[in-house]
C-alpha cells in the first residue's frame, strides 16, 4: 500500500548546515499491517508524516501509494487521496469545543448530506464503544472518548492507509492501551495499513514491525515487551 524509496527532506537554516529531517528513508507497508515509527521529539517523525500525506514534497526520492506516485498526482488527485484513501488520527485537542461526537466523527462524510453522514458513522462509533455518547459535546467526553471519536473520523471513509501521529500523547496508561488495541484491531480487520508514530516504546509493541527514526535516519528496532491482547 505504501512504499517510500530513498526519501529525503532537508531544511536550510541561515548559514548553518542543513537539518536532515528525513534522510534517505526507504520502507514499505502493506494492507492489514501495523508498522510503528518510534523516535524522540525532533527526530523527523512529523516531517515524514507530512510527506506521506502529501502536505510537503521531498527533496529526493519517491512516495508510492497503492503503486501511484504521490509526486505525480494532480492537485485534484492529491485531494482525493487525502479524502478517500488516507485517514489521519489526530490528538484529542484537535476536536472543536461544543461539537457533538457524532458530528465531529462524520465531517469527512458530509458531502453526501448531514443525515446520511451521521447514519453511516453511527455504527462505527457504536463499535468503538460510544453508542451512549453520540450526542455528547466535546467537553462532556473523557480524553479516551475524544480519541475514539477521532479514530472514527480517520476510519470514516474506509481508507487504505491510516497515519496515527502520537495519538495517545495526552492519555493515561489504561486509555493508551485501549486506544492502541482498538486501532490495531480495526485496521487489521479492515485490511488497512496503519503507520503508528510514537515516542512511547510500549505503544510500538502493538506493531508487526517497528522502526526508529533518529536524526532523519531510519533503522529497524525490536521491542521485546508485547502488551496483553496484542499479537
Amino acid at each position: 500500500m505504501l512504499e517510500l524509496r530513498r526519501v529525503s527532506k532537508h531544511y536550510k537554516v541561515g548559514s548553518e548546515s542543513p537539518i536532515r529531517a528525513v534522510d534517505d528513508v526507504s520502507m514499505t507497508l502493506s494492507g492489514g499491517e501495523v508498522l510503528a515509527l518510534y523516535g524522540p521529539s525532533g527526530s523527523g517523525k512529523s516531517t515524514l508524516i507530512e510527506l506521506i500525506a502529501g502536505l510537503k514534497k521531498p527533496d529526493d526520492g519517491s512516495i508510492l501509494i497503492g503503486g501511484r506516485d504521490l509526486l505525480k498526482m494532480s492537485r485534484s488527485q492529491a485531494n482525493d487521496y487525502r479524502l478517500n484513501d488516507l485517514g489521519i488520527v489526530m490528538q484529542p485537542s484537535s476536536l472543536q469545543p461544543g461539537a457533538r461526537a457524532i458530528a465531529s466523527a462524520s465531517i469527512k462524510l458530509m458531502a453526501g448530506g448531514k443525515r446520511a453522514a451521521r447514519d453511516r458513522i453511527e455504527p462505527l462509533l457504536v463499535e468503538l464503544g460510544l453508542g451512549d455518547r453520540l450526542r455528547h459535546r466535546t467537553e462532556e467526553l473523557s480524553m479516551g472518548e475524544r480519541q475514539r471519536v477521532l479514530i472514527a473520523l480517520a476510519l470514516s471513509r474506509d481508507p487504505k492507509l491510516v497515519l496515527a501521529d502520537e495519538p495517545t500523547a495526552s492519555l493515561d496508561t489504561e486509555n493508551t492501551q485501549q486506544v492502541f488495541s482498538l486501532l490495531r484491531g480495526m485496521c487489521v480487520a479492515r485490511r488497512m495499513a496503519l503507520l503508528l508514530v510514537t515516542h512511547d516504546p510500549a505503544a510500538a509493541a502493538y506493531a508487526d514491525r517497528s522502526y526508529e527514526l533518529r536524526d532523519g535516519c531510519l533503522s529497524e528496532r525490536r521491542f521485546d515487551d508485547t502488551p496483553l491482547g496484542a499479537s
